[in-house]
């Protein structure tokens, strides 16, 4: 299988990133099937795109034969069966529990074509863990895109042992053809490059907030103004979801059952309220 062979893409999961990940690959020029199991999602995900690309449009930032061309060529669908059973390349990005990406991965290995690609956007869950749930573990291996998909360019490729070579090439090219940077990693490490610089500096912070050093908003403060950062780890955090934290550093300590994995307490304080960042509207923030 090389680049050329992938026609057809199918998104698992309409949420924060998928619906982004569906639309930058119709941006591309593949045809895409987003699915999710909540319909509320497929709709949300259906009117971003709506509004999003005429919004690009109007900026100049795109063609309107583009976002017409976008449009077109992205469909949600509620049904696995419908959305994966012709798909070249599946991109997985459901919440980050193990028990449902395995059972996911299971099912895309009977649903999705024999020679279909299946990544995973996990930063934390390394493919070797979901790939002997299927009978094509050398065509398993993780894609990891930054969140907002849409503004991000870089994607962590990560080929495990099982991965084979034509698999981390496909999605190295597959990278180049949606207008990303990737860098390969040759072999797996919990959190990838980018994530355990970022998870390093989010834990000493926590660490601080937690002892009542100082607030998240006065680390914050901090970090953006000494350190140069664009936003500080708590505004980051409430970016990408204070529940993926949640989820993240509870499958971190179940593997490792060390004390320390465990969700921080301001953390764990956050996700028992809902309180998850900008996509309930509060965490360490409040959004209108």
């Amino acid at each position: 299988m090389n680049i050329e062979d992938v026609k057809n893409i199918c998104v698992i999961g309409a949420g924060n990133m998928g619906h982004q990940i569906a639309l930058c690959c119709a941006l591309a020029g593949y045809k895409v099937t987003c699915t999710d199991i909540s319909q509320e999602m497929l709709d949300k995900a259906e009117a971003f795109a709506k509004s999003y690309l005429p919004e690009r449009v109007a900026k100049g930032k795109l063609t309107q034969e583009m976002a017409d061309g976008a449009l077109t060529n992205l469909q949600f669908i509620p049904s696995l069966e419908e959305a994966a059973g012709e798909a070249d390349y599946v991109i997985e990005a459901a919440v980050e529990k193990m028990e449902i990406k395995r059972k996911l991965f299971a099912d895309l290995d009977r649903i999705a074509p024999p020679q279909a690609i299946l990544a995973t956007n996990s930063s934390y869950i390394v493919s070797s863990q979901i790939a002997d749930a299927t009978k094509r573990p050398a065509k398993i291996c993780n894609m990891h895109f930054f969140n907002p998909a849409l503004v991000m360019k870089l994607v962590e490729v990560v080929q495990g042992p099982h991965t084979s070579e034509e698999t981390a090439q496909v999605t190295m090219d597959l990278c180049a053809k949606l207008g990303k940077i990737a860098v390969l990693l040759k072999k797996e490490i919990y959190g990838f490059l980018v994530n355990r610089i970022l998870s390093a500096l989010a834990q000493e912070a926590l660490f601080l907030a937690d002892m009542g050093i100082a607030t998240p908003q006065e680390i914050d403060i901090a970090v953006t103004n000494a350190l140069g950062h664009p936003m500080g780890p708590f505004r980051l955090m409430d970016l990408t979801g204070i529940d993926l934290a949640y989820y993240s550093a509870m499958e971190r300590y179940q593997t490792s059952r060390d004390p320390k994995d465990k969700p921080s307490p301001l953390v764990v304080e956050k996700y028992v309220k809902g309180e998850w960042g900008k996509k309930t509207k509060k965490g360490y923030y409040t959004y209108d």
